[in-house]
């Protein structure tokens, strides 16, 4: 190519070559060179990383193999059948500000692959432009000619008044013979891809924020309702302490003790209150609203529904975990700008043509005889930059091992939160039962203990301390369902959601984006760069 590429400059000299064709075989020669243009730099390869072949925390989760074309769905929230809380995410994905952040930096990425791209085609420029110019009479008037730019100027003097006008055209390309403008353009698509990887990842966090504050609220409705009754009991009780203190059948110190515990229970009356707004609080931002103009209606029988969640493979979570894919298309676009990097050592060749007319009457402005124009190809090549250009390389090498090493990385920590969440689920459900068993058999004993009381064999500030009880178990069993529902909510969310990522689909980077991903990336960048 080399040697095909001097001989072209070469001929541009040839003395055959007139003006009239010269343009014509300017063109051909650029068309010769891009056809034999080649990228330098290293071709991107997708990093390796060592993959289990199952979650170790899963078995108890799903007890079978691992369907490998297990996916959530899109709108995964309304597997918790609950409108809304449907109502509420859906809300936050159209008004949440955060999402409107990552979707504005989605569309400025866009935006630099489209002038990066624009990078390789000729710049056009044309002009219009008229003068009139006047000359004292102690001046001799004078006739003349000059040469300045791309136009020739012919100027006649006539009563100490000179007219000019000139329309000029110009075109300039530089031809991306080493592959710096399409190794550019790649990087910037993979800059792209990792942005809208990340929103696909806002979206989701937004989404799960809310599910997660939600289910906080609804289990301190529960706590609410139960601890009041709590509250009601205690005060009987200590009542009757009181009286029974009064008469001399109680210690000071047992009306002391039942002090202590209708306080604690007040205590933790206003910290569950406390939860609660700033749980409502909190979901107001999520959703876009200002808190003081949001509020949600307390349901004290919330009943949690634990969904079932499709576990895929491991190898899965490359393509469906927004961070993983957002570090690999970052190693990606680090891998291109080296070759951006390496072509800097090669000369670089820019056709440029300009041509216009000028003349001192309007009238004959676009005329033959007022035509002006040159043309022809320039040769550039920096000799010596001390080491600057060398520099950059090691730079942007630097840079490509710092993120394949964070794309790494990436890949443990999915697996790791994956791993994290099935060990939280599956002790949480343990723990459900248990609780369950315990408020089950703390029913029965409450029953039995009326039962006493009707027949005068116990009293009734026994069967108060019993309801206590039982209440305590309703809490416990009431507090681990939230935590296990939340927990399903984290599991979806480091499974990756509803999304997935597809490199198979190819769109113009100046194609619409719908506001939904339901279904993954409405579209998504190519990953390669241009051949």
């Amino acid at each position: 190519m080399n040697t095909d590429f001097l001989s072209a400059v070469s001929a541009c000299r040839h003395p055959s070559w007139t003006s009239r064709g010269l343009w014509h075989r300017c063109l051909a020669l650029a068309a010769t060179l891009c056809i034999g243009a080649c990228s330098v730099g290293p071709d991107y390869h997708k990093p390796s990383v060592q993959i289990p072949e199952s979650f170790k925390e899963g078995a108890d989760w799903q007890r079978a193999q691992a369907n490998p074309q297990g996916s959530l769905s899109s709108d995964w929230w309304s597997v918790y059948q609950d409108d809304k809380l449907t109502q509420l995410i859906e809300q936050s994905q159209k008004a949440n500000q955060s999402i409107a952040a990552a979707e504005a930096a989605y569309r400025l990425a866009l935006a630099i692959v489209q002038a990066d791209t624009a990078n390789l085609f000729p710049l056009v420029t044309t002009g219009l432009s008229g003068r009139r110019t006047g000359v004292g009479s102690g001046l001799s008037p004078s006739t003349g000619s000059s040469i300045t730019g791309s136009s020739a100027t012919s100027t006649r003097v006539t009563s100490g008044v000179s007219n000019n006008f000139s329309a000029s055209a110009s075109a300039s390309w530089e031809l991306d013979l080493w592959g710096s403008v399409r190794r550019q353009i790649e990087a910037a698509k993979g800059s792209a891809q990792a942005t809208d990887a990340q929103l696909a990842g806002e979206r989701l966090s937004i989404a799960s924020s809310v599910a997660v504050d939600y289910f906080e609220l609804r289990r301190a409705d529960i706590d609410i309702q139960l601890l009041k009754q709590q509250q009601d009991i205690d005060s009987r009780i200590l009542d009757m302490t009181r009286a029974s203190f009064a008469q001399g059948q109680a210690s000071n110190d047992q009306v002391l003790a039942a002090q202590d515990t209708l306080e604690t229970v007040v205590a933790d009356l206003q910290s569950t209150e406390t939860t609660r707004e700033q749980d409502e609080h909190a979901i107001a931002v999520l959703v876009g609203v200002p808190p003081q103009s949001f509020a949600l209606p307390e349901v004290p029988a919330y009943a949690f529904v634990l969904p079932d969640v499709p576990l895929a493979l491991p190898s899965q979570l490359l393509e469906r975990r927004y961070d993983v894919v957002s570090a690999e298309r970052t190693a990606a676009a680090a891998n291109a700008q080296i070759g951006v990097a390496e072509a800097a050592f090669f000369p670089t060749l820019t056709l440029s043509a300009q041509g216009g007319f000028q003349h001192n009457t309007l009238a004959h402005l676009f005329s033959l005889p007022s035509r002006v124009w040159t043309l022809g190809p320039d040769l550039a090549a920096t000799i010596f930059d001390g080491g600057a250009r060398t520099a950059v390389v090691h730079e942007t090498r630097a840079i490509y091992d710092e993120d394949v090493a964070t794309y790494r990385n990436t890949v443990l920590s999915a697996f790791q939160t994956v791993e994290d969440s099935l060990s939280s689920v599956n002790h949480l459900r343990q723990q459900t039962q248990a609780f369950a068993n315990i408020l089950e058999r703390n029913q029965q004993l409450f029953a039995s203990e009326r039962a006493q009381l009707q027949a005068g064999a116990v009293s009734e500030q026994d069967l108060l301390t019993e309801q206590l009880t039982l209440l305590q178990a309703e809490q416990n069993l009431s507090d681990t369902r939230a935590l296990l529902t939340q927990g399903s909510v984290t599991l979806i969310r480091n499974l990756g959601g509803g999304w997935q990522w597809d490199d198979t689909k190819v769109s113009a980077v100046a194609g619409h984006r719908p506001q939904s991903d339901r279904a993954g990336p409405a579209e998504t960048l190519d990953a390669s760069a241009p051949k």
